[in-house]
């Protein structure tokens, strides 16, 4: 975050430091309302914000995109990662059915990242650190989706897992930081399963379990295809590590094997 695009936009947005800086901003406009002032912000995310009007996701006040600049209703700071797995997994799965509306022209199609993704797939070294029959499965499935008219039409948050849906006082859980695409809203579920992974790994039930749980517990409180979902999960899991793969330290151990796991628990 800029130091001087803060304080620029605290001058020209008339707006009073109001708490220390984390991730944002607390601030109180001039007219004593309590917010936060975001500079960082994902491309376009001001648009989904204000095509969302606070339904089901935080508030948008004021907008820069030039300067990726976003004035937001003040939220509290406990997120999903207070509750039950289970439980949060309820929260964002009712969510979805909000935030899912009908794409702005403006985003990026959800396709056209599929299809570049494909291409790297196909491309990967067959001697990749990622079983060979789970990359070719994932090219396959991010073939056919890509080319399928239901992948598109939607506006998708793209990053909605636990410590992106804060506690408000005008409804009980609102999501924050959206990275927008017009696409389909079967992509949402994979970060809900690799998030948190440390409470399958030591939780009371084995972690194939655990995935279906949080999976099926999205998948039927948001009314979505289990088999769509499921396709998405494994071409969004697989891609999650090739872009590691392309990285300067590339995928850890534990990224290689929570990838498998995810993708094996959901097809079994």
């Amino acid at each position: 975050m800029s130091a001087a695009v803060v304080r620029a936009l605290l001058e020209e947005w008339q707006l009073t430091p109001d708490g220390e800086p984390t991730e944002v901003v607390p601030v109180r406009t001039s007219s004593g309302r309590p917010a936060v002032l975001r500079v960082g912000a994902a491309e376009y995310a001001h648009l989904a914000l204000q095509h969302w009007h606070g339904r089901g996701a935080v508030q948008l006040l004021r907008a820069d995109p030039h300067r990726s600049a976003l004035l937001l209703e003040r939220l509290h700071p406990e997120d999903l990662g207070e509750l039950w797995d289970v439980e949060a997994c309820e929260v964002v799965g009712g969510l979805y059915a909000r935030l899912h509306v009908p794409a702005i022209p403006q985003l990026r199609t959800l396709t056209s990242y599929a299809e570049g993704w494909v291409r790297e797939l196909d491309d990967l070294p067959r001697d990749a650190p990622l079983p060979r029959r789970l990359v070719e499965q994932a090219a396959s499935l991010g073939r056919d989706l890509s080319r399928d008219d239901a992948s598109t039409g939607r506006t998708i948050h793209t990053d909605l897992h636990y410590a992106h849906v804060l506690a408000g006082d005008r409804e009980p859980w609102l999501a924050i930081a959206p990275r927008p695409l017009n696409g389909d809203p079967h992509y949402e579920v994979a970060p809900m399963l690799w998030h948190r992974w440390d409470e399958l790994v030591g939780g009371p039930r084995s972690i194939r379990d655990g995935v279906r749980l949080r999976f099926h517990t999205l998948v039927d409180v948001a009314g979505l295809d289990e088999r769509r979902a499921r396709d998405w999960v494994v071409v969004r899991t697989v891609v999650h590590v090739l872009h590691a793969l392309q990285g300067p330290r590339g995928p850890s151990d534990a990224d290689l094997t929570r990838c498998i796991a995810i993708a094996k628990a959901v097809q079994d």
